[in-house]
């Protein structure tokens, strides 16, 4: 099958696209629709979670949004963050982000090199007796709480950021030849949206090996995977796949 109509389930990028050489090359049409949205959650639903930020002396930030949906909740709760508070984070550019919202001093702020599990590395001896709270979005609690686990560090992963599904019902997912999908929360919403959806001469290319898992758990393959040695983005893979056609 010939591939011509792509749909990319990201927001259409506003700098330049890794894409557009491939679009160019191979004559494609390719659509980008988000399948979901992640927003902070309200303080009456963080509420539920009986979490008090104070009983805790670090914060550990995995994106730029739970940043913001951490520091909504603590304004909507009127909670004042102590000065004593530590932050560490899963990578230098997330730290940097911190100064939107307070001083940037290096004693307090720590980061990683990209990865969940380099966090517990610059946590150190130096770092282990604080009591962590871990920021997370619904979809991926359990991801950063494992490697927390098994350094027996102490802390409490709490949800500050929610997913949800756009509504993509008025989309004709039968007149793509190819779907793009970068988060399992893709795949639900897909499955949410089109409860009735059947692969048939559809094609994916998947991101990750969570998004593999979800897709295979949904009784759909994936043509195209990243990453790999050969392909670290999909539209590398995407690359490879079309010049060995």
């Amino acid at each position: 099958m010939k591939i011509k109509k792509i749909l990319i389930s990201q927001p259409a990028p506003t700098n330049g696209s890794p894409y557009t050489e491939l679009i160019s090359k191979y004559k494609l049409n390719i659509d980008f629709v988000p399948f979901f949205k992640v927003e902070a959650l309200q303080a009456k639903e963080f509420r539920l979670q009986k979490v008090n930020i104070l009983e805790y002396s670090a914060v550990v930030f995995t994106s730029r949004t739970s940043i913001d949906a951490f520091f909504k909740i603590c304004e909507e709760l009127r909670i004042a963050v102590p000065e004593t508070m530590k932050y560490f984070c899963v990578s230098e550019a997330i730290a940097l982000y911190l100064q939107k919202y307070i001083v940037y001093r290096k004693r307090k702020i720590f980061f990683g090199s990209g990865t969940n599990a380099s966090i517990i590395e610059t946590i150190g001896s130096k770092h282990k007796t604080e009591h962590f709270l871990i920021c997370v979005a619904d979809s991926c609690k359990a991801d950063i709480n494992k490697f927390f686990v098994k350094a027996k560090l102490k802390h409490t992963s709490a949800v500050f950021v929610k997913t949800v599904h756009s509504n993509i019902t008025n989309i004709d997912i039968s007149a793509y030849d190819m779907l793009v999908f970068y988060s399992p929360s893709d795949i639900k919403s897909l499955q949410e949206n089109f409860p009735e959806f059947k692969q048939n001469d559809i094609q994916f290319a998947t991101f990750g090996p969570a998004t593999l898992k979800a897709l295979k758990t949904a009784k759909l393959t994936s043509t195209v995977v990243a990453p790999t040695p050969e392909a670290p983005s999909i539209a590398k893979a995407l690359s490879n796949f079309f010049e060995q056609k």
